[in-house]
């Protein structure tokens, strides 16, 4: 998923990505690499993850935009001088993490793709199929 420039803008003001934009543009795609496979890692058990980061422009979802841009300004806070901001970066990223969770334990259920298989069929995510012998009838 590529964030934009206008991504960040919701999220920090316009003020804020300029003192951030400061920082090399490779920094901040390393960010942005770096925060996307933070959160593929709680919503890889249950959703598509290639599927949800492939999208692009109004097809994205909304939430995911903002927690992504959140975690990769939290991490690229940490190359700033003074750590400036720090604290609304960490308060931020809490409450993504917190979000990440809900999402992982069911409690919050986004609106993303669901695993598919080759046919395009829904794969059931997070059950268990138990399967047995047929019973044996031995009468001696």
């Amino acid at each position: 998923m590529t964030l934009t420039e206008s991504d960040y803008k919701v999220v920090i003001g316009e003020n804020g990505y300029k003192a951030i934009s400061q920082v090399s543009q490779e920094n901040v795609h390393t960010a942005e690499r770096e925060a996307q496979e933070e959160m593929a890692g709680y919503l890889r058990p249950k959703y598509d993850v290639n599927a949800i980061f492939s999208t692009e422009g109004n097809q994205r979802n909304s939430l995911i935009v903002m927690y992504l841009c959140d975690i990769a300004l939290y991490h690229l806070s940490a190359s700033l001088p003074q750590k400036m901001g720090s604290e609304i970066r960490k308060e931020r990223y809490e409450r993504a993490i917190k979000w990440l969770e809900g999402v992982q334990a069911g409690k919050i259920v986004p609106e993303l793709p669901l695993p598919t298989d080759e046919d395009g069929n829904t794969l059931a995510v997070g059950s268990v199929t138990f399967k047995s012998n047929k019973k044996l009838k031995h009468e001696w």
